[in-house]
């Protein structure tokens, strides 16, 4: 425990369990994303998918996490739909 009140005084925290389940979800989605556009020749797609997965390591709060993720989705999807 005295490591964890170390780390706290350095003004480091661990994220909370919602946090870890949001950047797990978002990258198994990214991830989905990236294998779906790069069997079917869609260079948007895998784009789509490298920010799902990798935008969780520059966003430190929660709900900024989901915002930002389903913001991401919901843009993936739009462009799916235009063509």
């Amino acid at each position: 425990m005295e490591t964890l009140s170390a780390l706290q005084s350095l003004g480091l925290e661990l994220p909370s369990p919602a946090y870890i389940v949001g950047a797990i979800l978002f990258g198994l989605i990214g991830m989905a994303a990236y294998w779906h556009g790069k069997r079917a020749q869609q260079p948007r797609t895998r784009w789509w998918g490298v920010a799902l997965m990798f935008y969780p390591y520059v966003v430190s709060a929660t709900w900024l996490l989901y915002a930002v993720g389903v913001a991401l989705c919901l843009g993936m999807w739009w462009d799916g739909q235009r063509g």
